[in-house]
């Protein structure tokens, strides 16, 4: 079945001499500021609510498996919606988008921060995911189009700046603000942003034009977010049922099914959520593997250090996420100055392939350092180079795919760049996790020091293996 919709087109800024130019000049920068604030706050929830589990497990009386899905709920409806709302993005209007996923995100968040019940915060944590699925790929969508040419790579790197800090904000700031407020305020703190956002994009944001008439691709959406919310569901439960779990086979089936379903939908339908000749093109096609497997080492790294930090190093919740802040600061650091320069010199396919190299070379530090000669020899030596090879891969992976399509699919790559990172987050965390558990050599949910040591050295073989993945696509003339 399927839905008459209209097809809208974003418009550039405007243009003009004199005081034309300063007008637009001043709109790039707000729309700027707007699209990577926005994106902040999507990352600074994915990790604030962390810190504050406990205390809402103590306040509600939640059991272990409810306690969960206040993470998982997110993760899911964030994960599996990022392609489905990046092509609506292209189709409905990237504006409109940000602008409706902006109003869900803040609605979802009041829901979760006045919830008093375990479904009601879950409930309110799906609002959450949904709305932030459909601003993420909007808002990146409108930056890519909002800044061409050079300028592009200067923005992109203050959004992957952008992304980097919101992540690490919320380890460091979720501790103080249940310490002082409870576990409502991590919720809270975000508001202002999303209702800033909604009453200045129709004044900063470019606007849609009205376009061609299309057909909206329902079995085709249907089927690729039941294949992603499956797999993302699956890979996390890897690290708790184990590979053999019925749950998690059962889950990783289904998944597989419902792509192959996708596959041959896209094949026959008149409009294809994901246009599979776009996938012709080589790099696309491998923009989206190293999105994956990107996305698995980069993302675990962190998961990883912060167990590290508390269970092998015996740190406080709060001294564990001070420690991350050398992290937070070369990282973001790196993405505003020196990135935009690396990428003008030698491609975003380059700077991917060496910010993996990096990046292994950060794991195989902390896979190798002695824990007994302390945080300042075994653990900042290797954080500082995992901060710059993140900074110098993730956003180049995301310019990749987004240069492999056209104009009128940047909701579209947005939305397959994100949601590739997110489904390869999980299976990374879910892997790398189960490795180190299983090195431990005993069961339960902690890792020994050999268990560290082997999730740490299979996230590095994973990194260069990207790397070597990369170079296939980085001999091409940026």
């Amino acid at each position: 079945m399927t839905t008459t919709l209209t097809s809208t087109t974003d418009t550039g800024t405007r243009t003009g001499t004199g005081t034309g130019t300063v007008d637009t000049a001043a709109r790039r920068g707000a729309a700027l500021a707007l699209l990577v604030s926005a994106q902040f706050v999507v990352m600074l929830d994915t990790s604030i609510v962390n810190v504050a589990l406990p205390s809402i497990q103590a306040d509600l009386g939640l059991r272990p498996t409810a306690i969960t899905w206040v993470v998982n709920a997110y993760v899911l409806a964030f994960g599996g919606l990022l392609l489905l709302s990046g092509r609506a993005a292209d189709l409905l209007g990237r504006r409109r988008m940000f602008v409706g996923g902006s109003v869900l995100f803040a609605v979802g968040t009041l829901l979760a921060a006045s919830a008093d019940t375990a479904a009601q915060l879950v409930g309110g944590r799906v609002v959450q995911g949904i709305g932030a699925a459909a601003l993420s790929p909007a808002a990146m969508s409108l930056l890519l189009l909002t800044f061409p040419g050079p300028a592009r790579a200067r923005a992109m790197s203050i959004w992957g700046a952008a992304s980097a800090l919101g992540g690490a904000a919320g380890v460091m700031t979720g501790g103080l603000l249940v310490g002082t407020f409870g576990w409502s305020s991590v919720f809270l703190v975000t508001v202002p942003v999303s209702a800033a956002a909604v009453v200045l994009a129709g004044r900063v944001l470019p606007e849609g034009m009205g376009g061609t008439r299309r057909r909206f691709d329902w079995p085709g959406a249907a089927a690729i977010t039941g294949a992603v919310v499956a797999l993302v569901h699956g890979a996390l439960g890897i690290a708790d049922r184990g590979w053999t779990s019925p749950t998690v086979v059962a889950a990783l089936v289904a998944s597989a099914a419902l792509l192959a379903v996708f596959v041959t939908v896209e094949r026959r339908a008149a409009a294809p959520l994901l246009p599979l000749e776009l996938f012709r093109s080589r790099t696309l096609g491998t923009g989206v593997g190293l999105a994956v497997l990107g996305g698995a080492a980069r993302a675990s790294t962190f998961v990883l250090v912060a167990l590290y930090l508390q269970q092998a190093l015996a740190m406080a919740p709060r001294e564990a996420g001070l420690a991350m802040v050398p992290t937070s600061l070369t990282g973001f650091a790196f993405s505003l100055t020196l990135l935009p320069r690396i990428v003008r010199v030698i491609g975003p396919q380059r700077s991917l392939v060496t910010g993996l190299v990096v990046l292994a070379a950060g794991h195989l530090w902390l896979a190798n350092a002695p824990t007994a000669s302390g945080y300042a020899t075994a653990v900042l030596p290797g954080l500082l180079l995992v901060a710059v090879g993140v900074a110098l891969s993730f956003t180049p992976t995301t310019m990749v795919i987004a240069g492999a399509v056209p104009d009128t699919h940047t909701g579209l790559a947005s939305g397959l760049a994100g949601s590739a990172t997110q489904v390869g987050a999980a299976l990374g965390t879910a892997a790398f996790t189960a490795i180190g558990i299983s090195a431990s050599g005993h069961l339960g949910d902690t890792l020994g020091a050999s268990g560290f040591s082997a999730a740490f050295t299979a996230a590095a073989a994973v990194a260069l293996a990207t790397a070597a993945l990369g170079t296939s696509i980085a001999r091409t003339r940026h």
